[in-house]
């Protein structure tokens, strides 16, 4: 039987342009610990292997959490000199090409502090049986989705902002319905990390599917 269990890729390497507060996103704190803590923490507890994708900005906050092992820091420049590429599917590809021994991937924003470790465990068993998994709460698409190792090739060839939503559109994807609002709960925005603090069980009113499926 094979023990070997999914990895979580963890996007760490965006700018947070949308976020207009001060400092990173991900630096905010949110009961008692910094968003991007928040987020370790759960994936942690999930017991699930873990890779978290960085940036070189980002990089010294990430290490306060995770050992060195754990992290990819995306250049800041090509081999040329040029600026590196940036985006989430650069994240995606790098973070599975990195970890590609793994039976599988999650992939999962840093910014999302709520998901719960049974969710993620859920979307990871998932993947055991269909090429594409992603955690819904009451109808509604979320986070993490899940892809399994046949999509390897498609996943590391992924650039840019593009994401994955072009292998939604291609393969099946099954949906795991969990009762766990965090699925849907990101801190994109100053208002997120309000609405956060009063409620944390409150998504905002807009749905991520969008963003979800690589958007």
């Amino acid at each position: 039987m094979n023990q070997r269990r999914p990895a979580v890729v963890v996007l760490a390497a965006g700018r947070g342009q949308r976020f207009r507060g001060e400092g990173h996103k991900l630096e905010q704190v949110l009961n008692g610990d910094t968003v991007l803590a928040l987020t370790l923490r759960q994936t942690m507890a999930s017991g699930l292997p873990m890779l978290v994708v960085t940036s070189t900005a980002l990089a010294p906050l990430v290490r306060r959490h995770v050992a060195s092992r754990d992290m990819l820091v995306l250049p800041d420049q090509d081999r040329l000199g040029r600026p590196a590429p940036l985006g989430m599917g650069h994240s995606i590809a790098a973070g599975v090409a990195a970890t590609g021994d793994a039976p599988g991937w999650l992939i999962l924003p840093a910014d999302m502090p709520m998901v719960r470790p049974g969710t993620l465990a859920a979307v990871a068993d998932a993947i055991e049986r269909d090429p594409i998994a992603y955690a819904q709460h009451r109808g509604r698409r979320g986070h993490p989705v899940g892809f399994n190792a046949e999509l390897f090739s498609e996943l590391t060839s992924l650039q840019g902002d593009e994401g994955a939503r072009r292998l939604l559109a291609r393969y099946p994807a099954q949906a795991v319905d969990v009762d766990d609002p965090g699925v849907l709960i990101d801190v994109d925005t100053v208002e997120d990390l309000q609405r956060l603090k009063v409620d944390p069980s409150m998504p905002r009113p807009s749905d991520l599917g969008m963003r979800s499926f690589g958007g």
